[in-house]
């Protein structure tokens, strides 16, 4: 790696926050999940082992900080300021996983939004935010995200940032208890030499 891995780091731009996903978290984490849990279901990953086992609240963000510390994962919090200041409130969930240093320099993003948010530019805002933190922070080349054909609102997202699509991955990911297709998007970091929150708030008003 050339970039300097560190953590935690928090991300602004407006009144949206990305900050770490901390064990503190749990009792908001899950309100939010409980609320969303129709809109989330049919996207939610499963586990394609007999039991079908999937790991608590707390065994999850042990996880994603021992992905941490060995500087593949960075597990974000959305959070938006409300109008006039205050606390950020939780407003979804955004991870870089799966970096690979070296010769490829790339990784991989997922994320949620709370649907009571959706269409306000929160996740598009997010992804750029991130995005641009790997690209010009930890020296990343390319940023990937795989998304479920059927996934209208999740497609929305990649479309208004430019991400390219690299095409259908059969069964690539065990979601809602089946194997399913996966549309491939990516962007590389010569595609956006002015960053892609830049070019992203150049299209859509701020948060």
């Amino acid at each position: 790696m050339w970039g300097r891995f560190t953590w935690p780091v928090t991300l602004e731009a407006g009144n949206l926050v990305l900050r770490p996903l901390r064990h503190r978290d749990k009792r908001e984490w899950l309100e939010l999940r409980q609320r969303n849990l129709d809109w989330l279901s049919p996207w939610e990953a499963s586990n394609p082992a007999p039991g079908g086992y999937l790991p608590t609240y707390h065994e999850m963000v042990r996880a994603l900080n021992s992905q941490v510390r060995s500087a593949s994962a960075l597990p974000f919090v959305i959070a938006e300021r409300p109008e006039g200041g205050g606390r950020p409130a939780m407003a979804g969930q955004l991870t870089v996983s799966g970096i690979v240093w070296g010769s490829a320099l790339t990784a991989t993003l997922g994320y949620w939004v709370d649907r009571e948010r959706a269409g306000r530019g929160i996740a598009p805002t997010a992804v750029a935010l991130a995005t641009d933190y790997c690209f010009w922070e930890l020296g990343l080349h390319r940023m990937e995200i795989n998304i479920r054909p059927e996934n209208a609102a999740s497609l929305r997202v990649v479309q208004k940032l430019g991400f390219r699509d690299e095409g259908i991955r059969r069964s690539y990911l065990h979601i809602a208890g089946s194997w399913a297709d996966h549309r491939s998007f990516a962007l590389t970091s010569d595609e956006v030499p002015g960053g892609l929150l830049r070019r992203w708030q150049e299209r859509a008003p701020r948060l």
